[in-house]
């Protein structure tokens, strides 16, 4: 989508005449432009492995190098240069490295694809002080003969703060159907020449500091979400694979998780205004996700254990009909317009915090932890000997535990955290195997009602029982591990403070 001073959206095509008419643009003129950028690189693609982009257009020639060609370029460094493709002047470039990596490929250098656009630029005054520049393209992008259509807007902050960016954005936005675009056009270029499917994208590990605020970690926490979340849009949209609605799903929960980490530091609107509509979007991705599983991982095994039953067939047939319509629901709801306003209004919210300069992540974060910790006690205290909702009780407290290490992790390195964090990742993936036999159980008295799916759960409750005494024994091992943020971390002693608080 862009950064705290740039905002990149897209829009259909049969939208753009009306933006061009919108209120904020009347009395704007645009300056108009017809751009061609042709972006190079060598035949092997050495400049994209190393997050390099090489654009000449019209007498420009531009080096960009990014931290990472994710879809939310947050760090990068520029340069212009001098000359035409094949004799450009890299000497301006004074990151030596960068020079020589340039210099030394400059006679591979090659057309790639080209973005072939016409432009309209505004400059606004939307209040005191405030000056943000507008640009709407329209156009294609080029590769090996195809063509994919430009319809994008940016919005670049030249005076004021953030919020004033996505005020605009929020004013446009509120008559029409502008999305925070996820994908760049080189990305989308470079993916067209290799006929490169959309890639399913996992959570990274996340950047923060014992030095850093409270509330610049829950911001730096939330972009990372969000850019997690849409890094997986496209796929979701266009393929099958249950991994896209998977991580999606995960997305969610690890905000929704930083959301109850920092509730009582955030202003009472911010998670009562956002947190429901997160948690609805969550709702669609996680009944989608239930018949994904049952359909991949249980129903197998049903059938291997039923071969001879005909209700194998129907809950087969009954399991594709309920994944297909729960996958077109979770595509319309990443396609609607609340989705859209969900994303740019709490980016914008999140960008807008006020900053507490008092409170540091070293402190505030061991306690975070240790309440985390105690919740997974009481609730495997319970879960021991309980029934299928206690266990999915420790479940959730265990994911959001693990969740909250990750987001901490950096400021506990070491095999302390490594132990622990494997331990309590471990002991997740038994108790989702749980819930999945649970949910499974739901499934298919929903297929085969009344008497005929007992013998199906009877064995699926059988299944749940054999790995009950894995679970204890995890449960155990977990309770064994030195808690990685508390003093005295290197001896179990540590972890049964925990435990016992």
């Amino acid at each position: 989508m862009g950064t705290e001073s740039e905002l990149r959206l897209s829009l259909l095509p049969a939208a753009a005449s009306r933006l061009i008419r919108h209120p904020l643009l009347a009395k704007v003129e645009p300056v108009r432009r017809h751009v061609v950028h042709t972006y190079y690189d060598t035949a092997d693609q050495r400049l994209r492995r190393e997050r390099v982009v090489v654009r000449y257009g019209k007498g420009e020639a531009t080096v960009r190098r990014f931290a990472s060609l994710g879809s939310r370029q947050t760090q990068r460094s520029e340069w212009e240069l001098l000359g035409v493709p094949g004799a450009l002047d890299f000497s301006q470039v004074d990151d030596s490295a960068l020079r020589q990596l340039l210099e030394t490929v400059q006679p591979e250098l090659r057309a790639a694809f080209t973005a072939n656009f016409h432009r309209r630029a505004w400059h606004l005054e939307p209040g005191d002080g405030v000056r943000i520049g507008l640009v709407l393209d329209r156009g294609w992008i080029g590769v090996n003969g195809t063509r994919q259509t430009i319809c994008e807007l940016r919005l670049d902050l030249l005076s004021g703060v953030a919020a004033d960016l996505f005020s605009t954005a929020a004013a446009l936005q509120a008559d029409l159907p502008l999305h925070p675009e996820p994908v760049s056009r080189f990305q989308r270029g470079y993916r067209a020449l290799v006929s490169e499917p959309t890639p399913v994208v996992k959570a990274m590990p996340i950047d923060t500091s014992g030095a850093m605020t409270v509330t610049a970690a829950f911001r730096t926490i939330g972009l990372a979400c969000l850019n997690h979340l849409q890094s997986n849009e496209q796929g979701l949209h266009e393929s099958d694979n249950p991994e896209f609605v998977h991580q999606a799903r995960v997305a969610i929960r690890r905000l929704r998780s930083a959301l109850r980490v920092w509730r009582k530091l955030l202003p009472d609107e911010f998670a009562t205004s956002f947190d429901p509509r997160w948690q609805a979007l969550a709702r669609h991705l996680g009944e989608t996700r239930n018949w994904d599983v049952y359909l991949a991982e249980t129903l197998p095994t049903i059938v291997a254990a039923f071969p001879e039953s005909a209700c194998a067939d129907h809950l087969q047939q009954h399991a594709w009909e309920r994944s297909a319509s729960n996958r077109l629901a979770a595509r319309r709801a990443l396609k609607s317009f609340d989705y859209s306003r969900l994303l740019l209004g709490f980016t914008g919210a999140l960008l807008a915090l006020p900053d507490d300069d008092s409170r540091r992540l070293e402190t505030f974060a061991p306690r975070c932890l240790d309440k985390r910790a105690r919740q997974v006690t009481r609730m495997a205290d319970l879960a021991q000997g309980g029934d299928a909702a206690a266990r999915h009780r420790l479940r959730v407290a265990y994911k959001r535990l693990r969740y909250t290490l990750e987001f901490f992790a950096p400021l506990f390195p070491g095999e302390s955290m490594r132990n622990y964090h494997l331990a309590a990742s471990n002991l997740q993936e038994v108790l989702g195997q749980l819930n999945d036999l649970a949910v499974a159980g739901e499934l298919t008295r929903e297929a085969l009602p009344g008497k005929l799916g007992d013998p199906v759960c009877d064995w699926l409750l059988q299944r749940t029982d054999s790995l009950l005494p894995k679970l204890n024994h995890l449960l155990e091992e977990f309770r064994q591990q030195p808690a990685p943020w508390q003093k005295g971390a290197g001896t179990a002693h540590g972890v049964q403070e925990v435990v016992a608080a």
